[in-house]
Formats: C-alpha cells, structure tokens, sequence
C-alpha cells in the first residue's frame, strides 16, 4: 500500500484497522460500528470488485492462469484460484501483484470520499490480514476481533461446511490469533452473546470519539 501520510492525509479524525482471524466475527463487529456511526471500508469487498470481469486486475489474473479459474458466468472461481495458490507461494504473489495496487487505489479514493463529507469522523477499515502484510502503520489505532482458536475452528467448520480439520488447516495459514491481540490497541471478545459483544462495542465507539475529540482539538 502507499505511504502512511498519503493515506491519512490531514484527517483529523481517526482511521481504525479492524482485523481478526477467520470466522472470529469482524463483520458483525464491523456492522455494529457502522450502525453507531462510523463508516465501513471493507477490504473483502474491494477485493472482490476489482476483480470483476473485465477490471484490469481480472485480465492479468486470466493472462497470467488461463481460463481454468474462470466460472461459466466469466467471473473467478475463487474456490480454484484458492487451491492453487495454497499450494504455490509463487502463484500467491502474483495474485498480490495484480490486486493489491488496485485495492489500494480503491480504499483511497473510498477514504477520500469519506473525508470530503465530513473530515473530522472515525473511520474503520476491515483488513482480514492487516498484521500478516504489515499494514499496521496505514492506521492510528488497531481493533482485534478475537475468539478463541478453539472456537474459531468450529464456526469456521459450520460457516464453510467443511471438517474441523479442514478448518484448523486454513486457520494455521494465518498468524494465530492469540498474536494478533499483541498488536492491538482495542480488542473485542467475540465468543460470547450478541449482546455482550453489542455493549462492548458501545463502549469502545465512546472511547473512540473521545480520542477523535482531542485530535481534532
């Protein structure tokens, strides 16, 4: 990604990194933070749309892989585009070549947007591998969604349908968990009740505007 300050501009407010491992539950989070009024830049989301057909980052996947990682519909199968790059580190940073320069053109130009209506607000940015690609200092404070391993395997297994040992497999392709929450300033425990997760983050948004108040002061 671009240089910290180029991202952060002269935002007055704050940017906020929200991170976690899979199936911890940073989109619930995420969407609980949104209805309290902080605006949602969801990493996932980019990523798919800049490789919709056609989107230059689209055609060099299709150059690069041929036409074994295209659905019927033209778009990726995501499914064996996985299983290729699991199994080849090579393959892997080519996929990073060709979309991380356009996610990071998109994630600005959203955060820019953003800044223009109103410059002084809290923004949040949902990284699933924030920490793993080193994107820490692209934010003023990071918020970890933590849940335990134990559990973060079985909803993994439910969500995705698949053996717990397939689950504990893809979950070890990331850092553990447990480490993520050392590079956290917030952290959200995300394995008990709605509720309880709901009143958490209630009290983080007050620690949160709290923090924008002297900065913009």
């Amino acid at each position: 990604m671009c240089d910290p300050e180029a991202i952060r501009g002269e935002h007055h407010g704050l940017l906020i990194g929200v991170t976690g491992g899979i199936a911890s539950g940073k989109t619930t989070v995420a969407n609980m933070l949104k209805a309290l009024g902080i605006p949602l830049i969801d990493f996932d989301l980019l990523a798919r749309e800049v490789v919709e057909p056609g989107k230059p980052a689209w055609r060099d996947i299709v150059a690069y892989f041929g036409e074994r990682v295209l659905q019927k519909d033209g778009s990726l199968d995501r499914r064996v585009l996985s299983d290729i790059v699991f199994r080849d580190e090579e393959k892997r940073k080519k996929i990073e070549i060709f979309t991380h320069p356009r996610i990071t053109e998109a994630f600005t130009a959203q955060l820019n947007e953003i800044k223009k209506n109103n410059p002084d607000t809290v923004i949040q940015a949902v990284v699933p591998l924030l920490i793993e690609t080193n994107l820490q200092d692209r934010f003023h404070k990071i918020l970890v969604v933590y849940v335990p391993a134990e559990v973060q395997v079985d909803r993994l297994a439910a969500r995705e349908k698949i053996t717990r040992e397939e689950a504990a497999r893809i979950i070890k392709a990331q850092l553990p968990i447990d480490k993520k929450v050392g590079y956290a300033d917030f952290v959200i425990h995300n394995e008990n009740s709605l509720q309880d997760t709901q009143n958490q983050v209630e009290r983080l948004v007050k620690q949160l505007r709290t923090l924008q108040k002297k900065r913009r002061g």
